[in-house]
């Protein structure tokens, strides 16, 4: 408990020991009688709720002259009027305002419990990088340090900057950025972010983006500007606000003024202070307080409890949009593939498999794309560069060069019929490299991307969760598309698809359909989507600049099971919000009509005001807490594979095959 709230807590316990006291002093006791009382209690009132006089005061000062802390002063200094002239009961205008601040504690608490879920994420935020000058570590501001510097980060400490590991190995927890709890080892050449945590060895890091540029500070700066993308629904509770207020005060003025009147001009006794103590009554039980701190702390609470499972939602807005979506669109690779590519089968005409492999993998030596990446890395040995001459790429249908003096072609189909050779239809859900050596058809290479271990159980889950359609947009071609729509039961799928045929695609989806549509990409190529979409997620973006920027929900590890994740924690706030509203109108109306027929006294009136707030306080908070799906078991997904690992495929005698940890778009795969 911050200080602050014990502050409130003492306030309490003092004004309510005074109240006790006070009211067992008699009416008719001292030399003023009531007047005396008054000033007696005039002491906890002010003790409780001079700060609820002092808001109310500069509320009307500023334009804001009906809002509840202006209804609850004008309630309780009518009662301790009207007890001064009349009643002599003072303890209830007390009681009103000592509720009321016991309701206003469990308001800022439950807030601040909210808060602390996703103020874990700010202690992410480093204090100062270590840069060794003259053999001496220096203290740093993060801010200060520029790209390419050398930092030292020891045992127990966290990462300040992006960078790559130059020396030193050790294990990090970044459960700070991705929500997984199992350390990961990093080594020389291994890029790290900012915002990990150290764990054993000492790391030399060259830096390579400036702090303000770096993960930590990004997500630091999504997690601070959340809470101000209203949603619809706050938007509606605040306009209700706007209006309900000065309704209820009109209806409580008509109370006091309408009866008595009525009384006085019929002849009888008017009972105006009666009719005045009804109208306090009213404008006690009228206070919106209940509806204008449960539905922004509902939804405060849902983007902390997303927090704690590594999903970052951008605004409030966005649950709601997330609560009612039906349909989910995917990118593939990258999202529900792993995005690195592994030769998969060899089918060799004369030549010996290994020999195939390696020619096709000196020709294509030259060449950054992740498919000749693959080839590279599954020959399993340097590459000696001066064996390979006159290496050409030919756009769109692969490489040609000369290894050891024999002219070796790589490619697909189009390439081959460009060099006028005869090759086969392979059916294949991958892609197909066809290899020429000498002029002569020499055998095809057959590589394919793997589809994640998470991926078919997240389809389920999202259709678990009430996701009435799914579809799936890649460049790959027809068959792949087919081959991992089928793999995870993906309702639809469109192959062949440059970034803007994705967008275009996506647009004739949206106008299809009435409710909300998500996105689902990589980040990277993906951005057009993202921002188009009423929901752009955003899998495994953390470092990416492009994903944070473009999407509207970050999911900070590579697992798409979290996609469910996010639309249940929405759907589960969106109910506890609509509870509260239901909840709250239901009763402060009944109350409002109890009252104002006389049934309701203030003390009633006050402890149903706050036991409602209280209710909805404790509701929202629910949000919080969310149990998430159920992991996959470690027999269910494949051992993590190291570069260094290989192993012999089926068919394929001594080849090593090897992921390629070449990340690559689905609109970046060369044709073949």
């Amino acid at each position: 408990m911050k200080q602050k709230h014990r502050r409130m807590l003492y306030r309490i316990i003092a004004a309510s020991v005074l109240t006790v006291l006070f009211a067992l002093v008699p009416a008719e006791s001292g030399a003023y009688g009531k007047p005396f009382k008054f000033l007696l209690f005039l002491v906890p009132y002010l003790i409780i709720g001079y700060d609820i006089l002092i808001k109310a005061f500069k509320g009307i000062v500023r334009g804001r002259a009906l809002d509840e802390n202006v209804l609850m002063a004008i309630a309780t200094i009518g009662a301790m009027i009207l007890g001064a002239v009349h009643t002599g009961d003072f303890e209830e205008a007390v009681a009103v305002m000592i509720f009321y601040q016991i309701g206003e504690l469990f308001q800022a608490l439950a807030v601040e419990r909210s808060r602390t879920s996703i103020s874990k994420l700010m202690e992410i935020r480093p204090d100062c990088a270590w840069v060794e000058k003259d053999g001496v570590l220096e203290e740093v501001d993060p801010d200060e340090v520029e790209i390419g510097t050398v930092i030292t980060v020891r045992p127990g400490e966290r990462i300040p900057i992006d960078g790559i590991v130059t020396g030193g190995s050790s294990s990090l927890n970044t459960s700070a950025l991705t929500g997984e709890s199992i350390p990961r080892d990093v080594f020389p050449g291994d890029e790290v972010l900012s915002g990990s945590v150290n764990l054993s060895g000492v790391l030399k890091i060259r830096t390579t983006k400036e702090f303000g540029e770096s993960a930590v500070s990004k997500i630091l700066d999504l997690v601070e500007n959340a809470s101000s993308r209203k949603a619809k629904t706050e938007a509606f509770i605040t306009r209700f606000a706007r209006y309900y207020t000065p309704f209820v005060v009109a209806c409580a003025v008509m109370l006091a003024c309408v009866p008595p009147l009525a009384g006085y001009f019929a002849g009888g006794d008017p009972e105006l202070h009666e009719w005045i103590y009804r109208a306090l009554t009213f404008l006690v039980i009228s206070c919106p307080c209940a509806l204008v701190i449960s539905i922004p702390l509902g939804f405060f609470a849902g983007l902390g409890g997303a927090s704690r499972e590594g999903i970052l939602i951008k605004g409030s807005n966005f649950i709601e949009f997330l609560a009612s979506a039906e349909t989910v669109v995917f990118d593939k690779t990258g999202t529900l593939t792993q995005g690195v590519f592994e030769v998969s089968e060899v089918s060799s005409c004369g030549l010996p498999q290994e020999k195939l492999i390696e020619l096709a993998a000196a020709a294509e030596s030259s060449s950054p794309h992740p498919i000749a990446v693959s080839l590279v890395r599954a020959h399993g040995a340097d590459i000696d560069r001066s064996r390979v001459t006159d290496s050409e790429d030919i756009p769109g249908k692969g490489v040609v060069a000369k290894v050891d003096g024999i002219p070796v072609a790589a490619g697909n189909g189009k390439l081959m019929e460009q060099l006028g050779l005869e090759y086969p239809e392979v059916s294949w859900h991958g892609s197909v490299v066809h290899v020429a050596v000498g002029g002569k058809y020499a055998g095809n290479i057959r590589v394919s991307d793997t589809i994640k271990p998470e991926s078919r159980r997240s389809v389920e889950d999202l259709k678990d969760a009430g996701i009435k359609k799914t579809y799936m947009l890649t460049g790959d071609s027809e068959p792949t598309a087919e081959h991992v729509s089928g793999q995870l039961g993906i309702d639809h799928a469109y192959s062949r698809l440059l970034p803007e045929d994705k967008l275009a695609r996506l647009e004739d989806i949206m106008e299809e359909l009435d409710s909300p549509v998500i996105f689902v990409g990589d980040g990277i190529n993906d951005a057009p989507s993202l921002v188009r979409a009423d929901v752009g997620i955003t899998m495994g973006a953390i470092g990416s600049d492009a994903a944070i920027e473009a999407s509207d929900v970050v999911i900070m590890d590579d697992d798409p099971r979290r996609i469910a994740e996010s639309i249940k924690i929405s759907r589960k706030t969106m109910r506890i919000i609509r509870e509260n509203i239901v909840f709250t109108l239901a009763v402060k109306f009944l109350f409002l009509g109890l009252s104002a027929a006389g049934y309701v006294d203030m003390w009633f009136a006050i402890i149903a005001d706050v036991g409602v707030m209280i209710a909805a306080v404790l509701n929202s908070s629910r949000a919080l807490r969310f149990r998430p799906l159920e992991k996959l078991k470690t027999d269910e997904k494949p051992a993590a594979r190291t570069e260094s690992e290989t192993e012999e495929t089926p068919g394929l005698p001594g080849a090593q095959i090897v992921s390629s940890s070449v990340r690559s778009s689905d609109s970046g795969t060369r044709s073949r």
